[in-house]
């Protein structure tokens, strides 16, 4: 969302934001000016806050009531005012060392409460769920990894006629997965002969066995294709399309078990005083895995391969309705480069966000850490 503030703007929707977090109760301006050095009259912040609700960040939930931020001001919250250090009440920005203490305290709480060599991988990530609930104060979810280990055995390129090329891949176990593709050939070539083709096809196949045998076929859809030997560009994007589509169709991810820790505790919180809602929420959460499985665990980019990605969905930007009032926030966990589950948090918009994406942040590296 491009919204352009001012730096008076952005100070006291800063301000509004952090004080609603904290009391969970309509912000006025002059509880802005007793709790925040803004440097400017109540008059002045009653102005700014309208300013701001015209452009739909905050509102008034009662007409006599102060304002609160709506799910586009939390947004402006996240992507401007706490990335890549918080604002103080003047503008100016402040080391982040509250952050760096939580994310040590989380690395820490891992480090001596899990222990690897003894228990099981299910009982390690409750243990680390219930770490992650208990830190971060909201519904921790993490689910368990992906299994799929099927190695290459052997890769075949096939003519099947003029223009169609099969891709066959049989893996560790002998199971057998192919792909036809379409081939077209460049105007001089049309001519040639498909013995040529074939022994051509030989060529480049004898090349990815060599370079691809005893690879994951999950591995194989994240391979950085630019390696590829100059004198085979020819076929470069039609293997990378090819294997990518191949791999992604036999290897896509499943949904697994999400462990989830801290239900009680968040579903006290006020917005969650209808009983509807709660019961929404607990359905999808014990019902409904699948669907909010699909939500966390985002398969990235090939460019974003072995970096640490936190999303955070806020209110609306949640596609599932039980959770449209929430906020979710988070990342996957790897082994090697390879993303194999993930890490969450489910609480009210009302969050504190900067704490929770420290914590899904640390808690998915450091279980990168650990399956790696």
């Amino acid at each position: 969302m491009e919204v352009q503030l001012t730096n008076r703007q952005q100070h006291i929707l800063w301000a509004t934001v952090r004080h609603y977090i904290a009391t969970a109760e309509p912000v006025g301006s002059k509880a802005l000016v007793e709790e925040y050095d803004l440097g400017v009259s109540s008059a002045t912040i009653r102005n700014v806050m309208g300013v701001l609700e015209k452009s739909g960040l905050l509102y008034q939930p009662h007409t006599s009531a102060g304002r609160v931020p709506s799910d586009s001001g939390y947004r402006i919250y996240v992507d401007q005012l706490i990335t890549p250090s918080v604002r103080d009440a003047t503008g100016s920005l402040l080391p982040r060392s509250s952050t760096e203490t939580l994310v040590k305290e989380v690395e820490l709480a891992l480090q001596k409460r899990l222990h690897w060599e003894d228990w099981s991988l299910e009982t390690l990530l409750q243990g680390a769920a219930q770490i992650l609930a208990t830190l971060s104060g909201c519904i921790s979810l993490i689910t368990m990894p992906q299994t799929t280990t099927a190695l290459v055995r052997h890769l075949q390129l096939v003519q099947i006629e003029s223009g169609k090329i099969m891709l066959i891949v049989v893996t560790d176990g002998y199971e057998t997965h192919s792909k036809l593709m379409d081939l077209s050939p460049a105007p001089e070539e049309t001519q040639r002969e498909s013995e040529v083709i074939d022994r051509e096809l030989q060529i480049v196949s004898n090349f990815l066995n060599s370079h691809l045998r005893g690879r994951s076929l999950l591995e194989l859809a994240y391979l950085d294709w630019s390696q590829l030997d100059r004198e085979f560009q020819r076929y470069g994007e039609f293997l990378k399309n090819s294997v990518a589509e191949l791999t992604r169709r036999t290897v896509a991810p499943t949904a697994t078990q999400i462990m989830v820790r801290g239900v009680a505790e968040v579903l006290r919180q006020p917005e969650f005083s209808q009983l509807q809602q709660v019961q929404t929420i607990i359905h999808l959460l014990e019902e409904e895995q699948d669907q909010l499985w699909r939500l966390i665990f985002e398969e990235p980019e090939p460019e974003d391969l072995g970096k640490s990605k936190v999303t955070v969905r806020i209110g609306a930007e949640n596609p599932l309705e039980p959770i449209r009032t929430c906020s979710l926030i988070s990342s996957t966990y790897r082994r090697g480069s390879i993303p194999v589950g993930s890490v969450g948090v489910l609480g009210p918009t009302r969050l504190d966000y900067e704490s929770a994406i420290a914590v899904v942040a640390a808690a998915a590296d450091y279980l990168s850490e650990a399956f790696s």
